[in-house]
Parts: structure tokens; sequence; C-alpha cells
């Protein structure tokens, strides 16, 4: 007789949605006891939940210190064993409700792993389900609302999902004040899935059928955003990269779920939808809750300039108006440097950089003429006009999300009497996941550095 540990090693038989319930949040509340321990009092760092998805590292590998390389490659020695158990449980998991076993690889996809174990603890055994089904009255309900047909299943699955992600996103942004991983990770997931579940509720659709309606449900969703103003186009055209992947890969679990072609189908995708529907909303007030601090970010960019820093000095502490700007980004209300200048010289002189969105007031803290000028950051304007049909539209993220916290110039003496100039930004982005907002933040802040280092070039050359 083998025992019920040995079971948890092996990913040969099945195991039942309840088992795999229990066992997995045992398992899950297990390592995150000891991965605290090991954190606290052995490296005496802090642990959250949200470690497991956020990071504080701000450097390259090389750049991150000897210890906490130690740090991570313990937590890694310790999840070795849970990641086993977990995969081949799922294996075990996905066997027992009829699906294909290789849907094992969103075990390994951040966040919506969680949403994945949700449905999988709901959904019931394979052999179970027809019984199931044949005494569900919500079925037979929703047989007679979903069309028979290919165009009006698709229709109604696309609209369905479309008002359910304006009413989730309602409550993420305005009722949370939360742009997190469950709004830009699990709703275009939740999307692409459900209106895949519904288009292909009667009968099995083809590949390129369920990804279309995928397509078209996260495009519908974010032409409404748009539309009843709760969002503006540059920030949903910013999210679309990651929302579209997301809604792929949910459409393309839904057309697993749904080409078995049987009545069993059907169950798995009401239990499908309603997990979605109740988990996401949950996770994301666990977001909320839990309150993840940003990791504080330094982004420097550099020109060289053909004068001395003695010169290049008085250019960069205040200087006159700039040029409109010619770049694209700029154009489309992202806030952008018009002039700086200056009240006061030294320690405790105010610094304010007039943008097009109004002034950021930044105190000097550092001034080694003509090596290093740094100064914090007191205030900050919004970091754009949103570019949208209405003229008043101010969503929350506006302001408090992508908050600068210090700056820097930098000043080398280079031969041949040449300046490097670099232009430093720490700020903190609380929009998540963090790995892809990253990406515009830098971009946009690059540009910013860019443009008013050419400035201070062209004015220190003249």
């Amino acid at each position: 007789m083998s025992s019920p540990s040995a079971n948890l090693w092996t990913w040969r038989g099945r195991v039942g949605r309840t088992k795999y319930l229990v066992t997995g949040v045992s398992l899950f509340a297990l390592k995150h006891l000891i991965d605290r321990i090991v954190a606290t009092q052995v490296f005496g760092l802090r642990w959250s939940l949200f470690n497991y998805w956020i990071t504080n590292e701000t450097t390259g590998i090389d750049d991150v210190p000897f210890g906490r390389l130690k740090f991570y490659a313990t937590l890694v020695a310790i999840a070795l064993p849970f990641i086993w158990i977990g995969v081949v449980l799922t294996l075990r998991r996905l066997r027992d409700a009829g699906l294909p076993l290789w849907l094992v690889v969103a075990f390994f996809f951040p966040f919506l792993n969680l949403l994945f174990f949700m449905l999988l603890s709901a959904m019931p055994s394979q052999a179970r389900t027809a019984e199931r089904l044949r005494a569900s009255a919500v079925s037979a309900f929703v047989d007679r609302l979903i069309p028979r047909g290919s165009f009006g299943s698709a229709v109604l699955g696309v609209v369905i999902t479309t008002l359910l992600a304006i009413s989730i996103t309602i409550l993420s942004v305005y009722g949370l004040a939360n742009y997190g991983w469950g709004l830009f990770v699990g709703l275009p997931f939740f999307l692409g899935l459900s209106a895949v579940l519904v288009h292909g509720y009667h009968s099995p659709r083809s590949l390129g059928q369920c990804l279309l309606v995928s397509l078209l449900s996260v495009g519908l969703a974010s032409m409404a955003l748009i539309a009843i103003a709760i969002e503006g186009v540059i920030c949903v055209f910013m999210a679309l990269p990651l929302g579209t992947t997301m809604a792929v890969f949910g459409g393309v679990m839904g057309y697993i779920i749904q080409r078995r072609g049987d009545r069993a189908v059907q169950e798995l995708s009401l239990h499908a939808f309603s997990v979605l529907l109740l988990g996401l909303p949950a996770l994301m007030t666990l977001e909320r809750v839990l309150q993840p601090q940003a990791p504080l970010r330094m982004i420097t960019t550099s020109v060289e300039i053909n004068a001395p820093p003695e010169v290049v000095w008085r250019h960069l502490v205040a200087f006159a108006e700039l040029p409109p700007p010619r770049e694209w980004l700029f154009r489309t209300g992202i806030a952008y440097p018009i002039r700086a200048e200056i009240i006061g010289e030294g320690v405790g002189a105010v610094r304010k950089c007039i943008f097009s969105t109004g002034a950021f007031v930044e105190p000097i803290e550092v001034w080694d003429e003509p090596s290093l000028l740094r100064f914090g950051v007191r205030s900050q304007p919004p970091v754009m006009e949103e570019l949208s049909p209405f003229s008043d539209l101010r969503p929350p993220h506006l302001e408090h999300y992508l908050q600068s916290r210090r700056g820097q110039f930098s000043l080398v003496r280079l031969p041949g009497g040449k300046t490097l100039l670099e232009g430093s930004t720490w700020y903190q982005n609380s929009f998540w996941p963090s790995a892809y907002w990253n990406l515009w933040s830098d971009y946009i802040i690059h540009r910013i550095h860019g443009r008013v280092l050419q400035r201070i070039k062209h004015l220190a050359e003249r």
C-alpha cells in the first residue's frame, strides 16, 4: 500500500479537485512560512506574499551583492521540491479533468498560475461531469441563452465579456485604486478565455475563430474604456501589447477546453467562467490589501559636450525655454520639459523644472560646482495630459503612480576640454507587472533626459 506522501511525488494517476485544492494551499502556506523564516531570521530581510512576483533589485545580476545572491540561491534550493510536487499534482489534476497535460506550462506564469490553480480546483472530474450536467438548472438556462450559431455565439461572447471587463476595470481603478497584475494580466486573460468559452459552448470552434473572438473581446473592451471616459488613448495603447498577449493565451486555453465537443465541455465552461468572474476581483482586492511598494529605479542618460565643465554647469542649473518637441512621444500628451529656473544658489536653493503639465519643485541637496548637482523632488505635476475625446479626463494614474524621488547632473572632465554630462533620475513606478511597465517608463525618462541634455549641449557649445 502506498502512503499519501508518496503519491505527492509521482505524476501518474489522477487527483480530485478537493485534494488538489487542500494540498496546494497547504504546500504554499508551508513554503511561504519557510521562506519567511529564512529571509527574516537568517538573512535579515523582509518577506511578504508579493515578493514572489516583485523584486526590489534595480541593477543587473553582476551588480547584485554576494549576500543577496546567496539568499536567492537558498530560495531556489528550497523551492525545487515544491515545484516538483506542484507540477506532478497539476498533471494529475489535468488528467482527472480531461484536459491536455501540456497545460501544465501555466503553472510557471506569474499571477496566471493563481487563476489556473483556482480553475483546476473548481473543475469536476471528467467521469462525473456528464451526470452532474443533466441535473443542473443553470446549464439549462445557459443552453437557451447562448445562440447555437457561430456568429451569434461569437457576438454574445464578446459583448458579455466586454461588459464584465468594464465593470472589473472600474472596480480595480476607481474602487481599489489598483493598477496591478489583476488588471493588466488577469483581466485580458479572462476576456480571451471567457469569450471563447461562450463561443464554443454548443459546438467546437476552430482555433482561428477562437483567436479572432479573443482579440475582438480585448479590442472592444479597449475602445469602450476610451468611449465612456475611463481611460485615454495613450494609456490603452501602452497596455495593448501585454493585454493582447494575455487575451490570446486565454483564447488558446478556451479553445482547448471547448474542442472536445461533448456535453461535458459545457459544465467545464461554466466552472471556468464562474471561477474567473469571482476569483479575479478577489485577487485584485488581495493586491490592494497587501499594497506592495514599488522598487526605486535609477535611469541615467549621458551626452558628450565639446565644452569644459565650467561652461556646461552654467546651463544645467537653469536654461531658457526649449523649442517645441519634435518627438512623436511628446505630441501624444506625455509631459515634457520646457525650461528650468532656480531661486538662490548652493544647498537649499530651489530649482524649478517647468514641464508641459506643470512644474517640478526640486530643492538642491548637493551643489559641488562644477562636478555634481543633486536635488530632491518636493512636488511634481501630472505625468501626462490624456489623449481623449473628453477634455476633463483625469484617471487616478495621472498622479501618485509614477513618482520621481530625486535627480542629479554629474559632470566628468574629458581630455581636449570636453565634458561627459550624465543626467540621472530615481523614480518609483506603481504599475504591475513592473517588468513590462518599466520598459515604457524607462523609455519615457530617457527621452526626457535626452531633450534636456541636448539643449544643454547646444547652449554650452554655442
